[in-house]
Parts: C-alpha cells; structure tokens; sequence
C-alpha cells in the first residue's frame, strides 16, 4: 500500500504568485523526496500603497513516504521488542 504524506508551506515572493508556488516547490524539493503533487490553498498579498510588495501562496505539497526509511526505523524499533 502506497502512503502518502502532505505538508503545508507559505511560498513568497515579490514578482509574482506563480513564481512564490514554483519556489517554494524548488525549495521544498531540496529537504523532501518523492515529491507528487501540489495544491494551491490560499493566495494572498502584501500591499503598499497601490502596489503589491509581496505575493504568498500556501501549498499542500504531498510526497510518498520513503520505504527504504521505514525499513531502517523498523530494525531500530525491533531491540524494543525483546
């Protein structure tokens, strides 16, 4: 069975909200494997006067749980057992 995790994170940026989801991907893809999917929660933005200064974009990223990890926690757990 395939298990899936999700995790919430607030992209940013000051050109646009297309480019605040695609670095917050980039930068999420850094520390998180297996990365696949993405859903855009919220967009929003920081305004000064009549301008826009920031734009955010809160993400539901989702990625598979690494297996070869699971094997690796389970060993460990396993002395606990004995």
């Amino acid at each position: 069975m395939n298990c899936k995790k999700h995790i919430k994170l607030t992209g940013v940026s000051n050109i646009s909200w297309k480019d605040a989801i695609i670095r917050c991907i980039q930068d999420a893809s850094q520390t998180l494997n297996n990365l696949t999917c993405v859903q855009v929660l919220e967009q929003r933005a920081k305004i000064q006067g009549d301008k826009i200064q920031e734009y955010y974009a809160d993400l539901d990223l989702e990625f598979e749980i690494d297996k070869g990890l699971q094997g690796i926690q389970d060993s460990s757990t396993a002395n606990l057992d004995e």
